[in-house]
């Protein structure tokens, strides 16, 4: 499929059906249901929600509400990993045969197709044969067939189905695809960035680097406290709040709410290290902070790096140089500097990473895809 034109296609303008399935992703995941599947609703479609709310401590959605159906499945992780695909398979099957389209968004799942009616989509998140080398539970001498495996899957899906990718660089392995973007929805205020409090949004790995954040809580000067908001990757051991009192650990909270958390900070982490998965993207959480008023101090990963500096939106810092990082948030103290990287920041996404440009992306391109 690839160079698949759909999304220049006739449009219908008629509400559809939609299923959105996953066994992997938290139920909460941002760009699955505080993007896609809310922007559908707010465009009076009614989708099915396929994903292992029970496995993640969740029984329902935030923000449930009408149009929006849940079907409940296991995680595929550990030992559910082969229930959980034959409880897709089932559900799948079974909610496809009304749906206009299903929406996939693990690599794992386009192995299901057979078992889905109508047409099928799907959703490329990440980079999923370099995101192998990020995988800590795959011993580094199989890592190889992990990629043969990846490469596979993907292949087999590019001939299958549709395909939308979550970032414009996976074009040069994976085709001209369409892209629809992980952007945040830009608030028209914000509360204003004051000193004291230092934030982090995201899941917690050694590749986004956990154990730095921990290293920079234990040098913040007094009176400054460094917030995660994110799950922490499994095995990884991080000091708890009576071990390091400048570190508070909140877990992982729905997107929305962790983006009422973070309002005011004095500043928002980025501190990936080089990963091939991470080397040619943007993470969501650095133009999360700029949409909301937060300076950001990131790494130098090129499109970070890029896209910061260019736009006098934020600071750069060495890789895994906590100190750098401390340093970085006082000079966010002195001559003006934290309100120009508000200022240049918010204009920024504003201007370029708006959700709401991306959401009308993505439903025409589902009408597109439906219509096919």
């Amino acid at each position: 499929m690839e160079g698949w034109s759909g999304i220049g296609s006739t449009v219908s303008e008629s509400d559809m059906r939609v299923v959105v399935a996953t066994v992997v992703h938290d139920p909460e995941d941002a760009r699955i249901r505080h993007r896609q599947i809310e922007s559908l609703l707010a465009a009076g479609d009614e989708v099915v929600y396929v994903a292992p709310f029970g496995a993640i401590d969740e029984t329902v959605p935030s923000g449930h509400r009408d149009g929006l159906r849940i079907r409940p499945v296991r995680r595929a992780a550990g030992r559910h990993r082969l229930g959980a695909f034959i409880d897709a398979r089932r559900v799948l099957a079974e909610e496809s045969r009304t749906a206009d389209l299903t929406v996939l968004h693990d690599p794992e799942l386009t192995l299901l197709d057979r078992w889905v009616f109508g047409p099928i989509l799907f959703d490329v998140h990440e980079d999923l044969v370099a995101q192998m080398e990020d995988k800590p539970w795959i011993p580094r001498p199989l890592r190889w067939l992990g990629r043969s495996v990846a490469r596979w899957v993907e292949s087999r899906a590019l001939r299958r189905m549709p395909v939308v990718l979550a970032e414009e660089s996976y074009r040069e392995r994976l085709g001209d695809h369409p892209v629809v973007r992980n952007t945040p929805v830009v608030p028209d205020s914000v509360v204003p960035s004051t000193p004291g409090r230092v934030v982090h949004l995201g899941r917690l790995s050694t590749g986004r680097g956990a154990d730095l954040l921990v290293a920079v809580a234990e040098r913040l000067p007094e009176g400054v406290v460094l917030d995660l908001y994110g799950p922490v990757d499994s095995g990884l051991d991080l000091y708890t709040d009576d071990e390091v009192e400048t570190l508070r650990l909140h877990g992982s909270i729905p997107n929305p709410l962790a983006l009422k958390a973070i309002a005011g900070a004095a500043a928002g982490l980025a501190l990936l290290r080089d990963r091939p998965n991470y080397r040619h993207s943007v993470p969501t959480k650095v133009l999360e902070y700029m949409a909301h008023g937060i300076p950001v101090i990131a790494t130098p990963l090129p499109e970070v790096r890029r896209l910061l500096e260019d736009n006098n939106a934020g600071l750069i810092v060495p890789f895994d140089d906590p100190q750098a990082v401390v340093e970085a948030i006082s000079a966010l103290d002195r001559d003006g500097l934290r309100e120009r990287c508000v200022q240049n920041g918010r204009r920024l996404v504003r201007d370029r990473f708006d959700w709401r440009q991306d959401a009308a992306t993505l439903r025409r391109f589902y009408a597109s895809v439906a219509a096919s």
